[in-house]
């Protein structure tokens, strides 16, 4: 049994306001999970006897959470960051053969220790800044031996490192040059098939796909969607990035875990994904990057009450972002949410985005994942920018 105390505590539970501060509290751990938390002067005689860690008067926070990530792949694309400055567009570029194509390229010729030497140092600078529990997707092979190799890189991470990761299978991600003329056989000979053996090795939680006009269109998603629920999988999306293809709906009928950009999300969208419970996703790396100017609809969304989470979204791309506390801080200055509602979305929303309902709280039977920083209030992590006040984690109860 281990005492946290002299800390002030964001417990950022549902129940609270703001950020549910306890100042001058203790937080007490049974195992992986948490037995009790409130005021120091209140701790129960029963953990007098336990082992205790004096924090120093630091903020502790849940264990942050990226619920979006393509952290694994091959090489970069520096050159497309420089293409999309002198004026070229982020289809144009697709269309030529670059984008997602030319990762696949790097990545199917890299072995599993290079994807993993590269990987793992992207891990770490997430990490390093609270982050307890990350997803990784698939989506840079686009052929089944490629995307499991993938996965098997993004579950050594865990077992490499004190974090919990959570896969995606993301083969719908874009269509490789070998089926260019063959939509309906790559879907058939590698997405569905891959994903039944991906399922079968169990290297997948998930399954993801890009829905929009140089991708996937929501018929083909539909029988994306129909086969992970044959396999009892549950689904996510990209969605409504470039267009509104009405992918969001699709993703709430299927009641999808989250769907993630939707800068053109309609109003169908929200109403649907506020009726379904899917979390909105928002990927401000994304949209800086690409220098977008269609603003996802954070009001509607807000009033709808659907849950709003962020993601660094951290690809070679559109995204080349490794920081969760950026992101935050993107989430505010271009999205316009407030310091609360960026906590949040990297806490409790999401971990509901990945379909965990035992973190992303401080509160009694959630897993013990926290995060210690050498700061006064919560609001700092949003505040600032490039500066990481981490001072450590604890990982399910253990302090790492």
């Amino acid at each position: 049994m281990q005492v946290f105390t002299n800390a002030a505590f964001a417990t950022m539970t549902a129940e609270s306001t703001g950020y549910g501060l306890i100042e001058d509290g203790s937080l007490v751990v049974d195992g992986d999970r948490i037995i009790w938390i409130g005021q120091a002067a209140d701790l129960p005689a029963d953990y007098v006897d336990a082992d205790f860690t004096d924090l120093g008067g630091r903020l502790v926070t849940p264990g942050l959470v990226d619920c979006h990530t393509h952290l694994v792949y091959g090489g970069d694309r520096a050159r497309e960051f420089e293409m999309r400055l002198e004026g070229a567009g982020y289809e144009e570029i697709a269309r030529a053969g670059g984008g997602i194509v030319s990762s696949v390229k790097n990545t199917r010729e890299a072995s599993e220790e290079e994807l993993f030497d590269s990987a793992i140092r992207r891990a770490d600078t997430l990490l390093n800044e609270g982050v307890t529990t990350l997803e990784i997707k698939s989506g840079y092979g686009l052929d089944i031996e490629t995307e499991l190799k993938m996965l098997r890189v993004a579950r050594r991470i865990a077992e490499e490192r004190p974090v919990t990761v959570v896969t995606s299978w993301l083969a719908a991600h874009a269509l490789p040059p070998e089926y260019k003329d063959n939509r309906a056989g790559y879907l058939r000979e590698v997405v569905l098939e891959g994903m039944s053996r991906a399922h079968a090795e169990g290297l997948i939680d998930a399954v993801d796909g890009f829905c929009e006009g140089i991708a996937f269109s929501v018929e083909e998603m539909r029988l994306v969607f129909d086969h992970a629920k044959s396999l009892g999988l549950p689904v996510k999306l990209h969605a409504e990035q470039l267009s509104d293809l009405h992918g969001a709906v699709l993703a709430a009928e299927y009641d999808a875990l989250s769907a993630d950009h939707l800068e053109w999300l309609g109003q169908d969208g929200v109403d649907a994904m506020a009726k379904s419970g899917t979390v909105a996703v928002l990927l401000p790396g994304a949209f800086y990057t690409l220098r977008e100017t269609v603003y996802p609809p954070v009001q509607a969304l807000r009033d709808a009450g659907v849950a709003i989470a962020l993601a660094t979204d951290a690809n070679p791309g559109t995204s080349p972002l490794t920081s969760i506390l950026l992101t935050m801080n993107m989430g505010a200055t271009i999205f316009r949410l407030t310091p609360v509602e960026c906590l949040t979305a990297v806490t409790r929303n999401a971990a509901k985005a990945l379909g965990f309902a035992d973190r992303g709280t401080l509160a009694v039977g959630q897993r013990a994942d926290l995060a210690i920083y050498d700061i006064q209030h919560p609001a700092e992590l949003t505040y600032r920018i490039g500066f990481n006040p981490l001072h450590a984690r604890v990982l399910g109860g253990e302090l790492v």
